[in-house]
């Protein structure tokens, strides 16, 4: 099982980031961190990467319920998207698969949330390309 999903979108660093965020937010998550790592990376080593940004996604209504269930569950929480710029107008989009990460964890209450999750999150990523 993949620990991820992912595409590549027709499109700059900029607009697919937008884009993400906008489809994210319309399925009910909302960004709670945001980390451009080429500007860490930059600023901690000095070094040059792509455009690279992880935002921290979390629909509140799917964490509360993972939070009665699971009391520790915040060390899996949020759920990571990254966007990488590819270069020639082409940018990628990961998405956490929950499914994957929450196998670590032995809790049968959280099997069907982490299936619901997985569901919007592939929809998600798969429908950028739309």
């Amino acid at each position: 099982m993949e620990y991820y999903f992912s595409t590549i979108l027709d499109c700059g660093f900029e607009e697919a980031e937008s884009k993400t965020l906008s489809a994210l937010k319309a399925k009910g998550f909302g960004m709670i961190t945001e980390i451009d790592m080429r500007e860490k990376l930059n600023e901690k080593l000095g070094v040059e990467i792509q455009k690279y940004k992880i935002l921290g996604m979390c629909n509140p209504t799917f964490a509360y319920k993972a939070l009665q269930a699971e009391e520790k569950i915040g060390t899996m929480l949020p759920c990571n998207v990254i966007v990488i710029d590819k270069g020639n107008g082409k940018t990628e989009v990961s998405a956490v698969n929950p499914l994957a990460s929450m196998m670590a964890i032995q809790n049968p209450a959280l099997g069907g949330l982490a299936e619901e999750v997985t569901g919007i999150l592939q929809g998600i990523i798969a429908g950028l390309n739309d």
